[in-house]
């Protein structure tokens, strides 16, 4: 099954295409935000790389939420128009089970997590139980003050980029748990992303399929619909 993930979810933009287990290529990067024009080149630029058409691909990933709303709206948007036009499956994965999943070998439980402002947090809770990674707390938004207070006096290991923001809070108040050092588990792997989607079943109908913000937001409908014809270009053209 060759996969093409696509994690658009916070500033880091990762594009990967796998094919059962082997990879076969990625891109990313962690500095620049500007998803709305990068994106496209770079699976553009992928696919040339490898020598494959997007009739090839037998599945879109795509990370669904929380994160950034722009950032998720033009990755959901982008899958989406992919897997419509070219009649592939559409998966889509939690950004922060992606996160998580990078933490191989961490026997305690996993804390992703990212800043949503104001001393709130989109975070989740997630444990590897017979090499499977098993989510024990559901994502949601909440403040970092309620996140902490249900991990008291639990071994737990934070992860991810905004960690740092928060990082004395968390080893003030939990003196159990763990600060991620490897610094490429941070960030979202589109790997890691590919190799999660093919655990899973495929949205049943990809138009009803929307980003998980987790948090009440106007207007994506309209952006979703502005901007799906760019991308039916692309595919058109290739």
């Amino acid at each position: 099954m060759k996969v093409l993930a696509i994690d658009t979810s916070n500033q880091t933009m990762a594009v990967a295409l796998t094919e059962d287990q082997t990879v076969l290529g990625q891109i990313q990067t962690t500095i620049n935000k500007t998803h709305s024009k990068t994106l496209m080149p770079a699976i553009d630029y992928l696919m040339k790389s490898l020598g494959l058409r997007p009739v090839d691909l037998d599945r879109i990933a795509v990370a669904q939420g929380p994160g950034s709303y722009t950032g998720l709206r033009i990755g959901v948007t982008t899958a989406k128009t992919l897997a419509d036009t070219l009649a592939t499956e559409l998966v889509g994965v939690s950004s922060l089970k992606t996160v998580a999943a990078n933490c191989i070998g961490e026997k305690d439980w996993i804390v992703p997590l990212f800043d949503a402002r104001r001393k709130n947090v989109y975070a989740g809770v997630y444990q590897w139980q017979n090499h499977v990674l098993v989510n024990v707390l559901a994502d949601q938004h909440l403040s970092l003050e309620e996140l902490l207070n249900y991990l008291k006096d639990q071994p737990c290991c934070f992860v991810g980029a905004d960690v740092k923001n928060y990082q004395t809070m968390i080893t003030d108040k939990l003196p159990l748990a763990k600060i991620n050092a490897v610094a490429q588990w941070d960030y979202p792997n589109g790997v890691v992303l590919s190799q999660l989607a093919q655990q899973e079943e495929p949205v049943a109908d990809i138009h009803q399929f929307l980003p998980n913000y987790l948090k009440r937001v106007e207007a994506e409908e309209k952006w979703l619909q502005t901007h799906q014809d760019g991308v039916e270009d692309y595919v058109e053209k290739i």
